[in-house]
C-alpha cells in the first residue's frame, strides 16, 4: 500500500493498495496502520465505521462538520463514486482547494479527508457502496451542507442527479456557509 499526497489539499492524502489478482478473483489490503502511521496519522484516532449504499446518479453532499471537525477515511467498496473534496479551512494553504477523484471497487483506493474539509460524492454504477471511518462520533447538531450546484465551486458532477436528501437540496451556498462560520 502506497501513500500518495493530494496537492489541492493540504493534508489529504489517497491509500492506495496493492491488490492480489488470480482466479478466484482478488485479495486487497484495505486499511494499513502503518502506511497511516507514516504519514503522521493516528490509526487509532478512527472511531466509528459506517457504510452507504446508493444507485446511479444519487448524490451526497456537500457535507463537513462544525466545531473541531472531522476527519474521516473513504472508500467505494463496491461500484463506482465520483468523490470531492473542498478545503474550507481559512489557515490552510489550499484553502478553497478542490480536488475530484474516481473511487472504485477495482482500486480499493482510500482518501483521507482532513478536518475542515467539505466532502460529497455521486454514485456512477446502479449500486455503489462507500465506506467512512471516521475520528469522532457522529453529532448531527454538528453537521453542515452546502450546496453541491454552488456555482463558486463549480464542481463537474459527470451525472444528472438522480435523488438527493432533502438536507443536501435546500443546502445554503458557499458564502452562506463562510458567513456563518465567521459570525
Amino acid at each position: 500500500m502506497k501513500a500518495t499526497e493530494v496537492p489541492a489539499i493540504a493534508g489529504a492524502y489517497l491509500f492506495e493498495p496493492t491488490p492480489y489478482a488470480d482466479e478466484r478473483g482478488f485479495f486487497s489490503r484495505t486499511f494499513d496502520a502503518e502506511v497511516v502511521r507514516s504519514v503522521g496519522l493516528d490509526p487509532s484516532a478512527f472511531v466509528q465505521d459506517s457504510l452507504s449504499r446508493s444507485v446511479r446518479g444519487v448524490l451526497r453532499g456537500l457535507h463537513l462538520r462544525s466545531g473541531v471537525g472531522e476527519a474521516k477515511l473513504v472508500r467505494c467498496s463496491y461500484g463506482r463514486i465520483f468523490d470531492v473534496v473542498v478545503d474550507l479551512r481559512t489557515e490552510s494553504p489550499t484553502y478553497l482547494g478542490r480536488a475530484f477523484f474516481e473511487l472504485s471497487d477495482e482500486t480499493q483506493a482510500t482518501l483521507y479527508i482532513p478536518a475542515g474539509c467539505a466532502h460529497g460524492f455521486q454514485a456512477l454504477t446502479d449500486t455503489a457502496d462507500t465506506s467512512y471511518r471516521i475520528d469522532r462520533p457522529h453529532d448531527p447538531s454538528e453537521d453542515v451542507t452546502i450546496a453541491f450546484d454552488d456555482p463558486e465551486l463549480a464542481i463537474p458532477w459527470p451525472l444528472p442527479v438522480t435523488s438527493m436528501s432533502e438536507r443536501d437540496r435546500k443546502a445554503p451556498s458557499l458564502a452562506e456557509v463562510l458567513k456563518h462560520k465567521e459570525s
